[in-house]
């Protein structure tokens, strides 16, 4: 037998030298209004290549797509993880399954596994009952036929309630990869398949380039708002604001997210805002200005009314969420964001800030009005009940949850099940296409570098959740199981699953948690057959 095929849930990573499996048809159990997912594998067992391709035969009443899995290359392991927290150890250094392409052919070399990634997309008008999904693989002349069934319960998963979730959409990646100018004609469609991927994984906050992000070093400009500057007077342009916006909320977004108002790590200078969109990158004030200086008053002061007047007249003004500065920390950082949320409490009393504040004693302080603590000390948070959204980054690492590539994926899908348990106000991440080298306009190839070129201060996997297709974005593994988590949170939701309860009482916290595909299983049958506790 030249190919060995099998088919394999979707919490499994296949490295390209792996054990191959022996499992011919697989059984899943999904709720209505789900998307389920499993894995097609074959391993090559001659010294020669085969090319290898896989089909699916889609049920009555479901949406069924296939892609292959590719893999990206992981030069090292990620320090600070023990070695049972890294998923194979055996393979790394190496090349680790991620990126899904859209076809569903493969040149496979002697003794390596191909494998395919099937999403199961099921409505929420479903009827209850198994459905069999169909799959042949074809390798050289000889066909092999593999099946899952998917068991539709009989409850529909409700949409995600007070609970957003961010991730920082670069337009200057996609400008810089796909060649285009910035809110360009040409820009609108491709950025809009990029807002349609993230809302298809839950993301439901659009991060807005009002003016350039002031993280993560100097970037290109991508200045929606139009300025014009004489004698320090100002004059907007929003049209390509009330563009974003107007894509944005016809896409399905609900909440906007507007970027910081002054510098990342310090709090000590104005951001930079351009002339006109920056295309000749002429600033308004050197780069230096204070960030309470008189010349940015002036500024904020003119801008500021014009702002609120803008969230009002389209509707967003309560579903909008504002930042000062991205992650002060130390005593060094303290009084400057003191004073920079001071002058924009005396400017505009009707903003509400949120920031990655992870110190307890910046809660505590109330320096702004929703802290973002790391989830190492987003259980501090918790235990003071003080309210807080969470986000992780490129920490912690080990024991804790995050998404990087050596993560095990049921660890991955075990996000939403915290984020519940927690009772979090909301989850942000910085890194959904960030393809630069660390803190430069550098632009670096998504395919073969995952960590920015900065390991191992960055993580490999931290950096982006998906990968620039020729029209569009193109999927990760990681993605897609993070997604699968926050459907198992509206899951925990419609059935109102007490947080507190006995069902969720392992997840102590955010690095002491069960992390298995079946403690996952278990669990969520528990939730479909009603014998979870719920809220008195």
């Amino acid at each position: 037998m030249p190919t060995k095929c099998w088919i394999s849930d979707a919490l499994q990573r296949h490295f390209p030298a792996g054990q191959a499996g022996g499992k011919k048809t697989l059984h899943l159990k999904a709720v209505r209004g789900e998307r389920a997912a499993f894995q097609v594998c074959a391993k090559h067992l001659e010294d020669g290549h085969a090319e290898i391709s896989a089909g699916v035969r889609a049920p009555d009443g479901l949406a069924v797509s296939l892609r292959r899995v590719g893999c990206v290359p992981v030069p090292h392991q990620n320090t600070g993880c023990e070695p049972a927290e890294v998923d194979g150890l055996e393979h790394l250094p190496g090349y680790v399954p991620d990126v899904l392409f859209e076809d569903a052919t493969a040149t496979v070399g002697p003794r390596e596994i191909q494998c395919f990634w099937v999403s199961v997309d099921i409505p929420r008008d479903a009827v209850p009952g198994p459905r069999e999904v169909g799959v042949e693989v074809v390798a050289g002349n000889r066909s092999y036929r593999l099946k899952a069934v998917i068991d539709v319960a009989d409850m529909a998963i409700e949409p995600r309630r007070d609970f957003p979730v961010t991730h920082w959409l670069y337009t200057d990646a996609l400008c810089d990869w796909y060649g285009l100018k910035p809110f360009s004609k040409s820009f609108w469609p491709l950025c809009r398949r990029y807002m349609q991927n993230l809302l298809a994984h839950g993301t439901d906050v659009i991060h807005t380039p009002l003016f350039t992000p002031p993280t993560d070093g100097v970037k290109r400009p991508t200045q929606l708002e139009r300025v014009k500057a004489k004698k320090g007077r100002y004059d907007f342009d929003w049209t390509d604001v009330e563009t974003w916006v107007a894509q944005a909320k016809d896409v399905g977004f609900g909440y906007f997210e507007w970027p910081h108002l002054f510098s990342q790590w310090g709090v000590d200078s104005a951001i930079r805002i351009y002339k006109g969109q920056g295309n000749k990158e002429n600033l308004l004030w050197p780069p230096d200005t204070g960030a309470t200086s008189e010349t940015y008053r002036g500024f904020l002061s003119q801008f500021l009314p014009q702002f609120e007047r803008f969230l009002r007249t389209w509707g967003i003004f309560d579903v909008s969420f504002f930042h000062v500065s991205d992650e002060p920390h130390g005593d060094e950082h303290l009084e400057n964001y003191k004073a920079a949320r001071a002058l924009l409490a005396e400017l505009a009393p009707w903003m509400r800030t949120m920031d990655a504040l992870s110190d307890i004693r910046y809660g505590r302080e109330k320096l702004t009005d929703t802290p973002i603590p790391t989830i190492r000390t987003t259980r501090q948070y918790y235990d003071e009940g003080i309210p807080s959204w969470t986000y992780f980054c490129c920490g912690p690492r080990g024991r804790y949850l995050n998404r990087l590539l050596d993560t095990p994926l049921p660890k991955i899908r075990m996000s939403g099940w915290l984020f519940y348990r927690f009772q979090r106000m909301g989850f942000l991440h910085w890194g959904y296409n960030y393809w630069y080298k660390s803190q430069t306009r550098e632009l670096i190839d998504p395919f073969t570098v995952t960590d920015g070129l900065k390991w191992p201060n960055w993580a490999y996997g931290d950096t982006a959740m998906v990968y620039p297709g020729p029209e569009g974005p193109l999927d990760s593994i990681r993605w897609e199981v993070f997604a699968q988590s926050l459907q198992d949170y509206r899951l925990l939701q419609t059935a109102g699953v007490d947080p507190e309860g006995e069902l969720l009482e392992p997840l102590r916290d955010f690095d002491d948690f069960p992390g298995t595909t079946q403690w996952i299983a278990k669990a969520r049958e528990s939730i479909l057959q009603g014998t979870h506790d719920q809220p008195a």
